[in-house]
């Protein structure tokens, strides 16, 4: 079995250098040629950096603390999304908040690059506690790591994981491809709809006498606009107590705006209250399977879900329960909720109060609505359900695939699985 060294990032690496950040007051030190690095760039990447949202001109790097990256090295986040690695695939230069590892001939670049993601939940004892927690190019060289002397076992090593990586940036690409098809898809079914046939009616350029003008645009003739409220049975905000929390075996759940997100109940953390102040929160409106789940404070105002499930919840006042009146189908006006045209309208009447986002329930039930044929809100919901569908599967197959890397990692990273074979 190959040895393993416990060492050092300091120990393994030939030099670390941070950048530095022109000032930003002067013009012409930004928008030239040269790929500029901030923190935003890390976050938004996966294994490698190939492009960024900023750039700085030879002046600004002259006159900065910055310095261009010509080589690939590994690029580590000190500040904010602290502790995350990535490995730049063109020249580049970098902000103070991230440091370039430049590795030595002891270990392979990319063994390097997992072994800091497999050490990122451990760097946070060595931040220091401000504003944010951060790291220091002092503490990034004392950072722990451990690598097996002979790199063609690192080469191993990283050739398994590496192949993890790849099916893993495959189905988030895959992903992120059925999410555009699916923002495209939603434009085009709530100002077009689509006939008997299941097919897009034509456009308005292409059929104008097929359209109608409103106060929401143009939309398909047979379309009526109406009152949020006027279609609804119930559409109330939840309570705004602050109750006592319980045991899960004794309570009731207990959501809020956290709750809903990307369009779905997300039901992996929540809060439990009493079943006797469960009855009279919900004493006049008792939500139930088929209703909408609205969240109107906070950063994620906006969004809306369907309960799928049949257990007794209360909704704490972040959220907006809606129950659509017969004839006007829940899922359609989910959608419709989380499309850009219903998002955009709520985000010119959301109220920042003390910095927090606050969408009042009574504009809500003002919002004027596209009302559909009842089959066509079924045909259209359904055609969204089926990218869902696709969207999902995906989005599991993807979990498993980390959770697959997470295992690997710490079977191979930490010596107890040596990887056999040429």
């Amino acid at each position: 079995m190959s040895e393993w060294i416990h060492s050092t990032v300091g120990a393994v690496t030939a030099y670390q250098r941070a950048g530095g950040t022109p000032s930003v007051t002067v013009d012409e030190y930004y928008g030239g040629e040269i790929p500029f690095v901030t923190i935003e760039d890390i976050t938004k990447s996966t294994r490698f950096l190939n492009k960024t949202e900023k750039r700085l001109s030879e002046k600004g790097l002259l006159n900065s603390a910055a310095w261009l990256i010509k080589e690939p090295h590994i690029l580590y986040s000190m500040y904010a999304t602290v502790g995350k690695p990535i490995i730049n695939h063109i020249p580049c230069a970098t902000n103070q908040a991230i440091i370039a590892l430049k590795e030595s001939p002891k270990i392979e670049q990319s063994f390097l690059y997992y072994q800091l993601l497999f050490i990122r939940p451990q760097v946070y004892k060595y931040t220091s506690q401000t504003t944010q927690s951060n790291l220091n190019a002092g503490s990034v060289k004392k950072l722990s790591i451990s690598y097996p002397k002979d790199r063609q076992q690192q080469q191993k090593i990283v050739a398994v994981l590496s192949s993890i990586d790849v099916a893993i940036e495959k189905t988030e690409a895959l992903i992120a491809k059925y999410q555009q098809i699916k923002a495209g898809l939603m434009h085009d079914l709530f100002t077009r709809g689509i006939t008997a046939d299941g097919k897009l009616r034509p456009s308005r350029e292409q059929a104008p006498e097929l359209y109608q003008e409103t106060p929401l645009g143009w939309i398909p003739k047979e379309w009526k606009i109406e009152k949020f409220k006027d279609i609804t049975e119930i559409l109330t905000c939840g309570v705004a107590a602050t109750p006592d929390y319980v045991e899960s075996s004794i309570g009731v759940p207990f959501l809020s705006a956290q709750n809903v997100n990307e369009g779905k109940v997300n039901l992996r953390r929540f809060s439990y209250i009493p079943m006797m102040l469960h009855k009279q929160l919900t004493k006049y409106s008792k939500p139930k399977k088929g209703d909408i789940l609205y969240s109107r404070v906070g950063a994620g105002y906006g969004e809306a879900a369907v309960v799928e499930f049949e257990w007794e919840f209360s909704v704490y006042v972040s959220l907006t329960l809606i129950r659509m009146k017969k004839n006007y189908d829940n899922y359609f006006y989910k959608y419709l909720l989380n499309s850009y045209q219903v998002k955009n309208r709520a985000s010119i009447d959301v109220y920042q109060g003390g910095g927090v986002p606050n969408l009042n329930v009574k504009v809500v039930r003002e919002f004027l609505l596209p009302v559909p044929e009842h089959k066509e809100q079924i045909w259209l919901a359904d055609k969204l359900k089926l990218l869902d569908k696709k969207i999902d599967e995906d989005c599991k197959a993807l979990e498993k695939l980390k959770d697959l890397r997470a295992g690997l990692m710490s079977d191979l990273l930490t010596g107890k699985v040596r990887v056999k074979g040429n």
